[in-house]
């Protein structure tokens, strides 16, 4: 059942909208701190990233199970870094957080960011990535990644990694009442 974000935002008094004022940077969110998210901007995409900046670090994980109070710490790392010296997009939809586990015992994590941030890790991405939006809990992860690999294979698409977003984090999640998980298949760089 797919929830409009703006019919949920109205009927419901227990969603709180904010600013999030990043030096500027004016983010509408849900609940404490996610953005909204429109799945409509990210459902069925084809991206082309030529040397897109991010900032990264790892996480352990159990089986693929974040460790409890790593990922809040290791998120707020990286945005403070990269809002000290200007480096946070203006553009809402390019806040993403994206996860890779090349391990059941490691994740590393993404954010997007404008150029090189000083004592963080910096990496680039080139190539095309699509981007497809389920509604689901982090369970069903394996389940989106197999359904995507499948139609990519239809479409004679081999992907390379996958990286995956989750819109909302677990509080945010509880205020809009449903959860947004993109996975990004890596298409290659031609």
């Amino acid at each position: 059942m797919m929830i409009q974000i703006s019919a949920l935002k109205d009927q419901s008094t227990e969603i709180e909208s904010k600013i999030f004022n990043m030096e500027k940077q004016e983010y509408k969110t849900l609940g404490k701190c996610c953005p909204i998210f429109d799945p409509d901007q990210l459902n069925n995409k084809t991206h082309h990233w030529e040397d897109k900046a991010f900032v990264t670090e790892s996480i352990p994980t159990f089986f693929h199970i974040p460790i409890p109070g790593k990922i809040g710490k290791k998120i707020e790392k990286m945005v403070t870094g990269a809002k000290q010296v200007g480096m946070m997009s203006a553009n809402k939809e390019d806040f993403l957080v994206l996860f890779h586990d090349p391990s059941g015992f490691k994740s590393d994590m993404y954010i997007p960011v404008n150029g090189e941030v000083p004592n963080l890790n910096n990496v680039t991405m080139t190539g095309y990535f699509k981007s497809k939006v389920y509604e689901g809990v982090y369970k069903d992860v394996p389940k989106f990644i197999k359904a995507m690999d499948a139609e990519m294979k239809e479409t004679g698409k081999t992907p390379g990694k996958y990286f995956v977003h989750y819109a909302y984090c677990p509080k945010c999640m509880k205020d809009a009442g449903t959860n947004y998980i993109v996975i990004f298949a890596e298409l290659g760089h031609n």
